[in-house]
C-alpha cells in the first residue's frame, strides 16, 4: 500500500518532468537558429568595428552616435516610424471596428484580402507604388502630383503593410469584447464617441499597443 502510494506520487511529478524536458527541446531549435542568424553575425559585426588590433575601441561608439549624418538618420527614422505608427492606426482602427462588429456578405472574403499586403514581396509593392505615385503614376498623370520624391510614400507603403496587423490583432480582440458595456454607457447617458473612449479604447488597449 505505501509503495503504491509513493508510486502515485511520483506519477505527477514524473510527468511535469518530462513536459518541461519537452518544452525545453521545443525551444532548442528556434534558439538555435536566433544564435546561429541573428545573434553570430551581429556580435561579428559590432566586435570588427569596434576591436582594433585585439584592443576594443568603446570610444568610437560615441564617435558614431555623434555624427551628424547617423544622427539625422537616426531621427529620420524615429520620427517617421512614428508617424507611420500613428497614421496606420488611425486608418486601420475603424477596419477593426468593422471586421469585429459588422455582418456582411463576403465578409471573410474581404478579411482575406486585407492580409494580402503584409504577404507581398517588397519589390512588388515598391513596383506598384512608383505606378501609382512615381513619375508618370496614376496620379501623375491625373492631377500632376508626385508623392515618391517626399515622406509619404514611406508613411503610405508603411500603412499599406501594416493594415493587416492593426485589424487582425485588434479587430480580433474587439470581437470578443461584450459590446452591451458600451450600451449601457450610452443608456446611462454617454455619447458615442465618450461610450467608446471610455469603455471600448481601454479595453482594447493591450492590442492597439502590441500592433503599435
Amino acid at each position: 500500500m505505501v509503495l503504491a502510494r509513493a508510486e502515485v506520487s511520483r506519477t505527477p511529478r514524473a510527468a511535469k518532468v518530462r513536459a518541461h524536458a519537452v518544452r525545453l527541446g521545443l525551444m532548442a531549435l528556434p534558439l538555435a537558429f536566433f544564435g546561429l542568424f541573428f545573434a553570430w553575425p551581429v556580435a561579428a559585426i559590432v566586435g570588427r568595428g569596434l576591436r582594433v588590433d585585439g584592443v576594443w575601441q568603446l570610444g568610437r561608439i560615441i564617435e558614431v552616435i555623434t555624427e551628424p549624418d547617423i544622427g539625422h538618420v537616426l531621427w529620420f527614422t524615429t520620427w517617421q516610424a512614428l508617424a507611420s505608427t500613428a497614421l496606420t492606426l488611425l486608418i486601420a482602427l475603424p477596419g477593426a471596428y468593422v471586421f469585429a462588429r459588422l455582418d456582411f456578405p463576403g465578409r471573410h472574403l474581404l478579411r482575406a484580402v486585407v492580409t494580402v499586403p503584409f504577404v507581398l514581396p517588397t519589390v512588388v509593392v515598391g513596383t506598384a507604388f512608383l505606378a501609382l505615385l512615381g513619375r508618370g503614376g496614376l496620379l501623375d498623370e491625373l492631377w500632376g502630383v508626385r508623392l515618391d520624391t517626399t515622406v509619404w510614400a514611406i508613411l503610405l507603403a508603411h500603412v499599406f503593410f501594416n493594415y493587416a496587423v492593426v485589424v487582425r490583432t485588434v479587430g480580433g480582440l474587439w470581437a470578443q469584447l461584450d459590446p452591451r458595456q458600451e450600451e449601457a454607457a450610452r443608456v446611462l447617458g454617454a455619447s458615442r464617441l465618450a461610450a467608446w473612449r471610455t469603455v471600448t479604447l481601454p479595453a482594447l488597449g493591450p492590442a492597439v499597443a502590441a500592433a503599435a
